[in-house]
């Protein structure tokens, strides 16, 4: 997929569609759609003549409890911030997009959602048919390592099967990361038989192989305001410095777009600078995770 081009025009229209609306009037999903269950399918980001050097950009959000607000945001504002600051900025060119509902692997209905990559207003009108299921369980955690399972299992990528360009993948979200990847839930959710549960560590291995893997920790999550320090603990042992701190969901978009171009080689502060207001300041929180000036060494600290 991902065979058409951004036009601006298109979101606008779009965005104004939803203005002084109600989250549930946008996204007005009931359960999950059949064409976004994972359940034994594949998703292809493939180069075409309008998009010939495709990269892959995985956003995985949290849809449980209250986390809601991210999906509304994107839907609102926030996508149109993603394509065209990366359109324009250029970390990567030609970016294929595909949505994850994150919900939770051991009590939810809709444990992941996936959406097709696009290029296009297909990606605003693909993710508003995600179910804000706002389910999750007092496990302390949701499946943000589901996402990783179905892009490394899942996902057939040009930029990396042509180029050897790894892709994008950042999940979003306020709780912890879970431990492993019951080979139960593997057979329920995506049809896939494995002979023993996966350890997340093994899960990040096998996505780290195709994908630059990013975490963005929700700030104003109900959980994590309670237990930042253990949330953020968890996350950077598993993932070192790309873990970021978002503490403003409106920008998420501007904080993806800038730890893209961060990876990329370009200076943290510098693109921090970059974002006008108080974008700026969300944007250097976010990063300040990440080392100062150009990144060819985040790969190595990380021990994929």
């Amino acid at each position: 997929m991902g065979g058409a081009r951004w036009d601006a025009d298109d979101w606008k229209r779009a965005s104004c569609a939803t203005a002084g609306k109600r989250t549930e009037d946008i996204f007005r999903s009931s359960g999950m759609h059949p064409s976004l269950n994972p359940y034994g399918v594949v998703r292809e980001s493939r180069d075409s003549l309008v998009n010939p050097q495709s990269n892959a950009i995985i956003i995985g959000l949290d849809v449980t409890g209250s986390m809601g607000m991210i999906a509304d945001a994107m839907a609102r504002e926030g996508l149109g911030t993603l394509v065209e600051e990366i359109l324009r900025r250029q970390p990567v060119s030609d970016p294929h997009i595909l949505a994850c509902g994150i919900g939770d692997a051991y009590y939810d209905d809709a444990p992941l959602q996936v959406t097709q990559f696009e290029a296009d207003i297909r990606i605003a009108d693909q993710l508003t048919m995600i179910w804000l299921e706002k389910g999750g369980g007092g496990n302390c955690h949701e499946g943000y390592h589901l996402p990783w399972y179905f892009a490394a299992q899942h996902t057939q990528i040009d930029c990396f099967e042509k180029r050897g360009k790894k892709g994008y993948l950042f999940t979003v979200g306020d709780e912890e990361p879970p431990e492993e990847l019951l080979a139960s839930h593997a057979r329920d959710i995506f049809g896939d038989s494995l002979q023993r549960d996966l350890s997340v560590n093994e899960l990040l291995t096998m996505v780290s192989r195709m994908y630059h893997v990013f975490h963005v920790v929700v700030e104003e999550g109900n959980y994590a305001r309670g237990n930042l320090p253990r949330v953020m603990k968890k996350w950077t042992a598993l993932l070192g410095q790309r873990v970021l701190r978002l503490k403003d969901y409106r920008r998420l978009a501007e904080v993806v777009v800038s730890a893209m171009e961060v990876n990329e080689g370009r200076d943290r502060e510098t693109v921090a600078k970059s974002w006008s207001g108080d974008t700026s300041a969300v944007v250097a929180h976010a990063l300040g995770t990440l080392p100062a000036g150009r990144l060819g060494a985040l790969r190595e600290l990380v021990r994929f």
